[in-house]
């Protein structure tokens, strides 16, 4: 069902905006349902249009120096610290990869059996690993 377009002249719209800026109307909406406007933005598109932008929203941003390159700064850590976790995450695809292939030549058939007894004895401080590679070198 195709809606009709309505048109509005540019006396309404200057009429309605200027309620809104001298308090007549007191919001968007109120005049909306007291027009029979149907747009929900079409007012804000007037106000843009023809209004003393009192009404329109603003975001004013005041940074120094200092602000930016502090924000400079915290976006190159953040560059820095997504390398540093992709690198992480292809370190550990590659150890667990090294670990069934050790697993497989030697024969371990129950790996994570195998990684409880590792983490207890390395936890335990019972670590021969350590002690052994101390005599081989």
């Amino acid at each position: 069902m195709k809606r009709d377009q309505v048109r509005y002249s540019e006396a309404f719209k200057l009429r309605v905006v200027s309620e809104l800026e001298t308090g007549r109307v007191v919001s968007q909406n109120e005049a909306r349902e007291r027009y029979g406007i149907g747009g929900s933005s079409t007012i804000s598109k007037w106000i843009r249009k023809y209004g003393k932008n009192d009404l329109a929203a603003k975001v004013i941003r005041v940074e120094t120096s200092k602000d930016r390159d502090a924000m400079k700064a915290l976006k190159k850590r953040i560059r820095e610290l997504e390398k540093a976790v992709a690198d992480a995450k292809v370190q550990e695809v590659l150890h667990k990869a090294y670990f069934e292939i050790v697993c497989e030549r030697y024969g371990v058939t129950d790996p994570e059996e195998l990684k409880k007894k590792l983490a207890t004895t390395l936890l335990g401080g019972e670590c021969g690993l350590a002690e052994g590679s101390k005599g081989s070198t």
